[in-house]
């Protein structure tokens, strides 16, 4: 073991589930020699604790660096700030000249405001929008965080957010008389959160633009009519999406217009900032009720997220990322289909994914990033594209990518076992208590 795993196995003794985020388990990709740790990055470099460099063909921050790490532009605005200081008894303009970009950015609404992660804004959103509704009940279609109004959906009759989240997800610690304020709907069934709405009181629907695939038969349109002609708060969840196919919203894609919206992961190409838009209307109703919180008022987030907006509107970052997702999905088919091997491909080209059409699929998952990682790259079967991925990452990935298929094509056919080639567990699907 390098110095990163060993450092992991005494984390998983000190944190409970090792890491702060599930995404970053190593179990999630090579269970027992994933890196784990960093030292250094850059563009889309990575430095492990043994200081081997490693590509990074995966998941770029959980898709916070569109820009690629460390970009030149937004460390020196925050490099300024740090020198000048960061918190102070006195509120940052920072904060004011955001809000004023975002709302440029999305003209139909009139106010802001600001938190640091995407469960914080989504769980301010929601109290923000039950509030100007009065009522408590929620719609959600989509991921939108831990906390406890989204888990709450798991207290009903059966595993509500499997298809939203993560199977299996136990609401222990979340109040038993939340249970049934929250109806999850599917993507594109208009039917389903039609009849939800009809038996229920709903204040809130809440959502993400697109998902896996985007919207059929006018659903978004449709979902809005229906939110306007009975006074329900339409909201967009863009933490993910946002910024990676539109200079703002993807919603603009579609020509539908929520009441709110929110910002995160792209935002600050890594430095923690998240955003809540809504028109007037809606948002007042922030003051009267109550939502504050101390670090919403540093100044390294707001500085870092104008440095960042100005950047991608420089680069046109949007354009450059949705190319790049594009040519590793057209790079995962072509490469499949020489090996004679099924896959299914899922995202937005900029937030990509595949899956192997076998009962093998995790396995294969599990060799991929064994097999990358000897080359030198951190790999799986997502990448998230950023500005920083050139056509030499794109040549060196997919030369090995090619071997790897080869393998796993032989491995189809019985001409070699699957099991023979892995050197330790198989990777998890999803979430799972660790030992």
């Amino acid at each position: 073991m390098g110095t990163g795993q060993e450092l992991y196995k005494k984390a998983k003794t000190l944190i409970p589930g090792g890491t702060m985020l599930l995404s970053k388990r190593p179990e999630m990709f090579l269970p027992e020699h994933w890196p784990s740790y960093f030292s250094k990055a850059k563009g889309c470099r990575i430095w492990d604790l043994d200081g081997k460099e490693l590509i990074d063909m995966t998941i770029m921050g959980i898709g916070t660096n569109t820009l690629g790490y460390g970009n030149e532009a937004v460390d020196a605005a925050v490099m300024e700030t740090v020198k000048n200081g960061n918190m102070s008894t006195l509120s940052c303009p920072e904060e004011v000249y955001l809000a004023e970009k975002l709302i440029e950015l999305n003209p139909w609404a009139e106010m802001v405001r600001f938190a640091r992660s995407g469960g914080e804004a989504n769980s301010i959103a929601i109290r923000i929008a039950r509030a100007a509704s009065g009522k408590d009940k929620v719609a959600i279609c989509g991921y939108h965080g831990w906390h406890d109004w989204y888990l709450s959906a798991n207290h009903n009759d059966e595993d509500k957010l499997s298809k939203h989240l993560l199977p299996g997800l136990s609401p222990n610690g979340v109040p038993k008389n939340l249970k049934n304020s929250v109806y999850p709907f599917n993507y594109n069934n208009f039917e389903e959160l039609l009849t939800i709405v009809k038996n229920n009181d709903i204040g809130v629907i809440k959502m993400e633009v697109v998902r896996n695939f985007g919207p059929e038969d006018n659903f978004l349109h449709k979902v809005r009519e229906l939110a306007t002609r009975n006074n329900i708060v339409l909201i967009f969840d863009e933490c993910t999406s946002g910024f990676r196919e539109t200079f703002g919203g993807i919603y603009q894609k579609y020509k539908v217009e929520p009441d709110m919206v929110m910002y995160g992961k792209t935002i600050g190409n890594g430095y923690a900032l998240t955003a809540v838009v809504g028109k007037r209307s809606v948002m007042e109703a922030a003051q009267s009720t109550f939502i504050s919180s101390t670090f919403w008022t540093e100044r390294i987030g707001p500085v870092a997220a104008l440095a960042t907006l100005n950047e991608m509107e420089r680069v046109k970052s949007w354009e450059v990322i949705t190319e790049n997702g594009k040519k590793m999905q057209e790079g995962w088919k072509n490469l499949a289909s020489l090996h004679n091997l099924k896959i299914t491909l899922a995202g937005i080209p900029a937030l990509s994914t595949y899956t192997f059409n076998s009962k093998e699929a995790l396995s294969y998952k599990t060799l991929i990033s064994q097999e990358m990682l000897k080359k030198g790259i951190l790999a799986s079967t997502n990448f998230y594209a950023s500005t920083a991925h050139t056509n030499d990452e794109f040549e060196i990935y997919f030369n090995v990518l090619d071997e790897i298929f080869k393998k796993i094509s032989k491995c189809e056919v019985g001409e070699i076992q699957i099991e023979d080639l892995i050197k330790g567990p198989i990777c998890h699907s999803g979430f799972k208590r660790l030992n």
